[in-house]
């Protein structure tokens, strides 16, 4: 088995030799010659869609998009990596996650960054998530200051209402 992570980060003359390995499963190397799989290897290609792949590249391989998980999901996800964490928070941290993922911004939030963000809440010492927290803490979900801004504003989080009904 062979996995190839964020192929999309790759750059296109590497992509070229992507093509080699999944067409043939081989490799030609200018010192060592040319290397063949004695079994074919299953692999797998992760994408963040960070840019389009060629052509060529997608012709070899089937498509699945995994989206992200149901807001039980993840909050059953939040509780086993963050055992300590309480079902109350576990709950509202989904729901924030998820709002933020309706957001029309650079990059949503991944799973990872949502179980990050569940530990630096309990580091924190907070059991409850209000804009505060929120303003406080966005930084651990969010990678880009725009994105950080806009959802501050979408989601109210300096305003005198919150639209998740979250106490001030």
């Amino acid at each position: 088995m062979l996995l190839i992570d964020e192929v999309d980060r790759i750059e296109i003359e590497t992509e070229a030799l992507l093509l080699e390995v999944l067409s043939d499963f081989q490799v030609s190397i200018p010192e060592l010659g040319t290397i063949t799989s004695n079994q074919r290897p299953m692999v797998f290609l992760t994408s963040n869609n960070t840019r389009e792949l060629s052509e060529a590249l997608k012709r070899r391989c089937l498509y699945l998009h995994v989206d992200y998980p149901t807001l039980e999901r993840e909050e059953e996800i939040v509780r086993v990596r963050v055992p300590e964490i309480d079902q109350a928070l576990a709950e509202q941290i989904a729901k924030v996650v998820a709002s933020i993922r309706n957001l029309d911004i650079k990059k949503s939030p991944s799973i990872s960054e949502t179980i990050d963000w569940a530990r630096t809440l309990l580091f924190l010492g907070r059991n409850e998530i209000n804009p505060e927290v929120i303003g406080e803490t966005l930084h651990v979900l969010l990678k880009y200051q725009a994105d950080i801004a806009k959802a501050r504003k979408d989601l109210g989080v300096d305003g005198p209402t919150h639209p998740l009904g979250l106490k001030k």
